[in-house]
């Protein structure tokens, strides 16, 4: 269980991140357009995993810009943006926002995404749905790196994970 904070109040995650050198838990998620993608889907590619509350956020719509400009530009690289968001939601905001680099997925038919992965937040306001994170996998499925985000109005250490990656 990790211990977090919103706004300084303390709340906790069902779990903990999958740690460096292991494998990353599989999951299937919801496209935008509805369809089903899964980790096999992206074999092959290293695989960054945006993890945040929702879109409606100023905070998790800020990563989600950012990764969409800079870790999309490493080659083999795919970055999900996941959340409990619906995917009509996740197609509103690309399209306002001209978001092309980044494939966005929403947990609402996977709750076990989560609880694989250590984000579901278990108490207060936002209990339910997904913390703050962020996973980077090889192209071999193994993760290495991630970052639980100790506070969920703060963005995730973008220049260590895009470290990570080369």
């Amino acid at each position: 269980m990790a211990n977090i904070t919103l706004k300084g109040n303390p709340v906790s995650t069902v779990g903990a991140l999958p740690v460096a050198g292991t494998v990353a838990p599989s999951f299937t998620l919801v496209n935008k357009d509805l369809s089903e993608a899964n980790m096999a889907d992206f074999a092959g590619k290293r695989i960054v995993l945006n993890i945040f509350p929702s879109l409606d956020t100023p905070v998790c719509a800020a990563s989600v810009r950012r990764f969409n400009l800079e870790a999309s530009s490493i080659p083999d690289t795919v970055v999900l943006c996941i959340s409990a968001d619906l995917p009509f939601a996740h197609k509103r905001f690309c399209e306002v926002e001209g978001i092309e680099n980044v494939i966005s997925l929403s947990v609402f038919r996977s709750p076990e995404f989560g609880n694989d992965y250590g984000v579901t937040i278990v108490d207060g306001p936002l209990k339910g749905i997904l913390s703050r994170a962020v996973v980077i996998v090889d192209n071999e499925g193994k993760v290495i790196y991630s970052e639980q985000v100790p506070e969920i109005t703060q963005e995730p250490d973008y220049e260590a994970a895009l470290k990570a990656m080369v």
